[in-house]
């Protein structure tokens, strides 16, 4: 676990005169990368994207690691209001159309955050998805931004015992059988035995990402 090549990447971007920012979830894996930057530069902002489908958990748990950490946590919100927010059937886009409600809820709230930026540091793993495990440490996004993710060759036994080191929190919902990958409560069930980390976010929808990792990365030079 090499902490110190993050915090020279992140103070030789700083020292680079760049604006920096960060996006989480508040699951108990996004810690590991917070507790890291809150060692570096709390001030860095963390976006946290406010759907307002979240568990009242997983809110509670935003709050509590903000104030314990003392982040720079700031609630991004979709410009679109749920009462909008249904299809043509009047059926709510969680369930009819879910790529299109991330879309509202998660990619186009965070467009406007990477224009403000010059680097996003992101807290994506290879061992998460397929998807992930094609991207690489810096990665172009749109809006001239530079992806940076620390966490990117880290695993899972990696994140657990750092957790352990430093003794940080855990989600509430994992001790109710839900998994480290908590979403939106109407989408995320309780996990199985045999189910993968990300499976159980979008149940049953043949869906693992919300599209921050795919809409908002640049994946032709690579």
């Amino acid at each position: 676990m090499d902490i110190d090549s993050i915090e020279k990447k992140i103070k030789g971007y700083e020292d680079d005169g760049k604006k920096l920012f960060t996006s989480s979830s508040f699951q108990t894996h996004s810690l590991v990368m917070l507790h890291i930057l809150s060692r570096i530069n709390p001030n860095i902002p963390v976006y946290f994207l406010q759907t307002g489908y979240h568990f009242p958990e997983s809110v509670s748990f935003k709050e509590q690691v903000t104030e314990r950490f003392g982040l720079n946590t700031i609630d991004l919100y979709s410009s679109t209001p749920k009462i909008m927010q249904k299809d043509h059937e009047g059926n709510l886009l969680f369930a009819s159309d879910p790529d299109y409600c991330c879309h509202l809820n998660k990619t186009m709230p965070m467009e406007p955050v990477l224009r403000e930026y010059d680097v996003w540091i992101n807290g994506v793993r290879a061992d998460q998805s397929a998807t992930r495990s094609a991207m690489k440490e810096e990665q172009s996004a749109p809006h001239n931004v530079l992806r940076y993710h620390p966490m990117l060759n880290w695993n899972s036994k990696m994140i657990y015992d750092y957790i352990r080191e430093y003794n940080l929190p855990k989600h509430p919902l994992e001790n109710k059988g839900f998994p480290s990958s908590i979403g939106c409560e109407p989408c995320t069930r309780k996990i199985d035995v045999e189910m993968q980390e990300r499976e159980a976010r979008w149940f049953g929808m043949n869906k693992t990402e919300c599209g921050l990792h795919t809409e908002l990365i640049n994946t032709e030079s690579n």
